[in-house]
């Protein structure tokens, strides 16, 4: 855990100083820039409208089908736009309202999404122990790591590094993700789903170490945290 920590940290510190050397340099930010290199919070309030149809107010989505992105990581939401752009990751409604987007339309809603506060929700109670015991600790006998590892204490994630914020994300939608990574479903197409993301093949290799209880207790857990 602890070099899985310092991972994240040393991933954190090359992303500062790489958007710190943009900023010196004065280049044309192009489609794997930082999403701080010309992202506005302004422009991404006119262009997240149609968004609030499914993500609703602010990314706070009250449809346990679509992710909340109040508060999620703008260099997270960045890389899965692309992702929906490009074919890469799966889902038919966004692959299609990805296509339209330019690189600093990404970078405008992903910026806007960051600077959002989502709001509590309540965990299950007959599931959240179980899933607070995995979450914070992992079990080492099946190989499963702690996701407090990337995720935080809190579920606030690592924003620089883009390891994403699970802070109340619905419970139902953290479950189909994480099913849609043990099955391969989430990447489709890739020709090679260890480079779908920044996070993938860790993600595609927990996963697969997850039982459906084990997926349903952790998201429940999720789902409370503040």
């Amino acid at each position: 855990m602890t070099q899985t920590l310092r991972a994240g940290c040393a991933g954190a510190a090359l992303l500062t100083l790489a958007a710190i050397g943009f900023a010196q340099s004065g280049a044309a930010p192009g489609p794997n820039a930082l999403p701080f290199s010309n992202g506005t919070v302004q422009e991404g309030a006119t262009k997240t409208a149609v968004c609030t149809a499914c993500h609703g107010p602010n990314g706070n989505s009250t449809n346990p089908q679509w992710p909340r992105l109040a508060g999620q990581s703008a260099v997270y939401v960045a890389e899965q736009l692309r992702l929906f752009k490009s074919n890469v990751r799966n889902n038919p409604t966004m692959m299609p309202m990805a296509t339209t987007l330019s690189d600093k339309d990404i970078n405008d809603i992903s910026v806007y999404y960051e600077a959002q506060t989502p709001e509590g929700m309540e965990s299950d109670p007959s599931y959240w122990k179980a899933g607070e015991a995995l979450y914070r600790r992992g079990d080492t006998s099946r190989h499963i790591p702690a996701c407090v590892a990337c995720h935080g204490p809190d579920g606030r994630g690592n924003l620089a590094a883009g390891y994403p914020a699970l802070r109340a994300q619905q419970s139902v939608y953290v479950v189909k993700q994480l099913t849609d990574y043990a099955s391969g479903a989430r990447y489709p197409g890739a020709k090679d789903q260890a480079k779908a993301s920044r996070n993938g093949v860790m993600m595609l290799t927990i996963a697969k170490r997850l039982t459906p209880e084990d997926i349903r207790n952790v998201a429940s857990y999720v789902q409370g945290l503040r």
